[in-house]
């Protein structure tokens, strides 16, 4: 008798709390105005006539803003032109569907033609056709390595601008051979 009974009243206790718990939030999550997707896949070109691939293995849209997506565990592809590709890799990013602009921050890494690089943060505009990275930029090459602040790479006129923030100096290293 006592083995039942103490059992009947355990479970009486459990149960509406783990009801509650449940309840609670499915709750929030019906009040929360995003909705989440897994494995997303955009594919597009940008305005300067180059395909890209963007995916997410997880990614979260909101009814206030539905252009702006973000995303975790980001990779993008850029295939150029020139038939040479640039694989960018993030943990976190934000991208915008209407203007095609896309943000890669935290353990950002890039592959272009043998060079690596990695930072904190990566901005790619489409409409202004610019690439800002920035915060702990590291480029490694065959030709040598560069330690900077922040790289603002124009697309338009193919140039790059080497920046240091706080008087802070850029370290390079370049192989001349």
């Amino acid at each position: 008798i006592f083995t039942y009974y103490f059992k009947k009243q355990n479970n009486q206790i459990l149960i509406p709390e783990n009801q509650k718990n449940i309840t609670d939030k499915l709750n929030n999550e019906e009040n929360s105005s995003d909705d989440i997707f897994y494995n997303i896949r955009y594919s597009g070109i940008d305005l300067a006539g180059n395909r890209y691939i963007l995916t997410s293995k997880e990614a979260l849209t909101n009814e206030a803003n539905p252009s702006l997506i973000k995303m975790k565990f980001v990779e993008a592809n850029f295939y150029f032109k020139d038939k040479t590709v640039l694989n960018v890799l993030s943990d976190e990013g934000l991208y915008n569907n209407k203007t095609l602009d896309m943000i890669f921050e935290k353990n950002v890494k890039a592959n272009y033609e043998g060079s690596k690089l990695s930072a904190s943060k990566a901005n790619y505009s489409n409409t202004e056709s610019y690439l800002i990275i920035s915060d702990n930029v590291v480029v490694t090459d065959k030709k040598g390595s560069v330690v900077a602040d922040k790289l603002i790479f124009d697309i338009k006129k193919q140039n790059l601008d080497i920046m240091s923030l706080n008087e802070n100096k850029i370290n390079a290293k370049v192989n001349l051979k």
